[in-house]
């Protein structure tokens, strides 16, 4: 009796070809949802860390007068004997609260941006928690009235803090490749908001007006000098 083999045939190279070609565009075609994904995650801790932000900001005013500036610092250093808090960096405003005992963690004041790495949770020890929210653990930008801290008493549409702002600046120019096009603003209110950020100037529209433009027509109104107060960078 004649016996049939059956020889197993493996892929011919079109063939494998074809299987490369499927796999390259649906890898393309899931690729832009996986970043705006991941981007949007992103945005979403910041928003929620915002709101963590203004809620110890508003206890931080209740106790100290207004937000972090260069007066309150030194009503912290009496208070706390920490004399190291003084600076012009949003790093420094941030620090004050810790060493208040306000805020009780770096984290809050985290958000991704292209200067930023994740807190390490080291603070070190009271009252000067030297360790707290060094070069690249906060992302958020601090808004000041020129040197003076801003009160809950101005326009609660005001913004206090925002993100993600391009290194460095102090323009008001903001970083549209992080949280998907938007900005994330905490503004006197405690409440949070994602702004778009503008493709040609790279700033944010608050009420039709320019974030940080003063003047009378805006939520400045008279008398207040928005300043942007950036994060030192990693």
């Amino acid at each position: 009796m004649k016996t049939n083999y059956k020889l197993n045939r493996g892929f011919t190279l079109v063939e494998l070809l074809v299987v490369i070609v499927i796999i390259a565009a649906l890898a393309g075609l899931t690729a832009p949802m996986v970043i705006r994904q991941r981007k949007k995650a992103d945005q979403t801790e910041a928003v929620n860390n915002a709101r963590q932000v203004g809620i110890a900001m508003l206890e931080f005013e209740t106790e100290y007068g207004s937000y972090p500036d260069d007066a309150t610092a030194a009503k912290v250093a009496t208070a706390t004997g920490n004399t190291a808090i003084t600076g012009t960096t949003a790093n420094k405003k941030f620090q004050q609260m810790i060493s208040a005992g306000i805020a009780n963690s770096e984290t809050m004041f985290y958000c991704k941006t292209s200067f930023t790495a994740k807190p390490d949770g080291v603070m070190g020890n009271a009252p000067d928690f030297a360790k707290a929210c060094e070069a690249g653990e906060a992302g958020f930008a601090y808004i000041a009235d020129g040197t003076n801290g801003l009160t809950s008493a101005g326009n609660p549409s005001r913004p206090i803090i925002a993100a993600p702002i391009i290194k460095g600046a102090t323009d008001g120019t903001f970083d549209k490749d992080f949280y998907d096009g938007k900005a994330v603003i905490l503004k006197m209110d405690s409440s949070v908001t994602s702004l778009n950020i503008s493709l040609t100037d790279k700033k944010v529209q608050n009420g039709g007006t320019d974030l940080l433009a003063p003047g009378a027509t805006t939520v400045w109104g008279t008398g207040v000098t928005p300043t942007i107060v950036a994060p030192t960078p990693k």
